[in-house]
């Protein structure tokens, strides 16, 4: 059972409690990441996320760590587009020190120009680390096309360019307008005592102070995006070539999600998809060929991704159309639907037997749908599926006239 409690200052606290488990993973969910940026300040919200983990009024980045250690704790962090995370776990005797570590890197870090300075040469490796791997940049490149002109086209890391803008002021800025109570969600699953743990994060988060409505509201709005067809290539000198297909998806939270989860799985989600079986496993023409789908608050986007050799690129091309067109035709039968329902929902409820996996799954659902989907709720959601509502949003997903993609490889010009 999950409990949801707003502190006073408007910070939302949602806790699920396992007595069968002798950890607690607690995280802080802030509604910020790159769709709430702009040209200028485009890869700042996972700038701050690096920045959280180089010292802090009372710690140093080594100290950091060395606590964490002491306990044999874990803790990261990581930037989406809509939302950032910071994360522990522990033992459940050492809950009070995960909590103490991550408040003090919420409120006191302290963004020094030093630190900013040797963090954006480690921003930039990792911006070609990305580079170095195709399978992000075709979608990456494909996103800023398919989202031109909006907040959601652009790279979660940001750009050389833009980040070498950053300075302790901007930062600073930047920060204090969007980390705030209203946009801020803290989650904790595990085995802990609820009167204990609400009065040990009420002394740490309870006085922290929310800005004027005004700027509230001036950082909470997204502008709804539009959908733009594109074709994209970037040359790159690999030997394989990377193919990514996409189409208009469903928003995160919408009831069509789980008649396209359906889809997905029985489509290409898996070893026994319909693109893994006929491309590689009967043609042998990729290494790997798979679906899925993204999903954002008000838009989504429903992708196929291949690796191949660029001599197999009509065929592979041809063959994916070709199951798109068999799929649309020949109509999933009530016994694949249900044998697909099963492996949805074991895999669900598989992924939710540790304390980090609840505490990220309640976190993030509050965060972004201000509701909890219980475990038996999305059971129940997904039992509901029927083939009609496979059928509905097979159509509606697999229009062609909308189907952008891109291409990442070698000569490609010539395809």
């Amino acid at each position: 059972m999950v409990e949801v409690i707003k502190l006073d200052n408007g910070i939302t606290v949602v806790m699920e409690k396992m007595p069968s488990v002798r950890s607690v993973s607690f995280g802080i969910f802030v509604k910020n990441g790159s769709r709430n940026e702009n040209n200028k300040t485009n890869g700042i919200s996972h700038f701050i996320e690096h920045l959280m983990f180089k010292g802090t009024k009372n710690r140093s980045a080594k100290q950091i760590a060395d606590d964490m250690d002491s306990v044999g704790g874990q803790i990261n962090a990581y930037t989406t587009k809509e939302y950032t995370c910071y994360y522990t776990k522990t033992l459940d005797t050492h809950f009070d020190m995960a909590l103490d570590v991550l408040a003090d890197m919420y409120f006191n870090s302290l963004f020094s120009d030093e630190d900013i300075s040797k963090e954006r040469n480690v921003i930039i490796e990792e911006i070609n680390m990305y580079e170095d791997a195709p399978e992000e940049v075709g979608y990456d490149i494909l996103q800023g096309a398919i989202w031109k002109g909006n907040s959601l086209s652009f790279p979660i890391l940001g750009t050389e360019k833009s980040i070498s803008g950053f300075d302790n002021v901007s930062i600073k800025n930047y920060y204090r307008e969007h980390y705030r109570t209203d946009n801020t969600v803290l989650s904790v699953a595990g085995n802990f005592e609820k009167d204990k743990i609400i009065d040990e994060i009420k002394k740490y988060f309870g006085k922290f102070e929310s800005l004027d409505k005004e700027t509230i509201l001036k950082n909470s709005v997204y502008e709804k995006p539009s959908y733009f067809k594109s074709d994209v290539k970037k040359e790159k000198d690999i030997e394989q070539l990377h193919l990514t297909m996409c189409f208009p998806g469903v928003k995160v939270g919408s009831d069509e999600s789980y008649a396209l989860a359906a889809v997905n799985t029985i489509f290409g989600g898996g070893m026994s998809s319909r693109l893994f079986q006929r491309i590689r496993e009967e043609r042998g023409l990729v290494y790997t060929v798979y679906s899925f789908s993204s999903n954002f608050s008000d838009s989504g986007i429903f992708g196929i991704y291949a690796a191949l050799s660029p001599n197999h690129f009509n065929q592979v091309y041809e063959l994916i159309l070709n199951e798109i067109s068999e799929l649309k035709k020949e109509k999933i039968t009530k016994e694949q639907l249900a044998k697909t329902k099963e492996q949805l929902k074991s895999n669900f409820i598989l992924s939710l037997e540790n304390s980090s996996s609840r505490s990220s799954n309640i976190g993030r659902s509050m965060l972004l749908l201000n509701k909890i989907n219980e475990v038996d709720d999305i059971i129940e959601k997904v039992n509901g599926v029927s083939l009609e509502n496979v059928e509905n949003i097979i159509e509606k997903i697999f229009n062609l006239e909308n189907m952008s993609i891109s291409l990442v490889g070698r000569n490609i010009e010539k395809i």
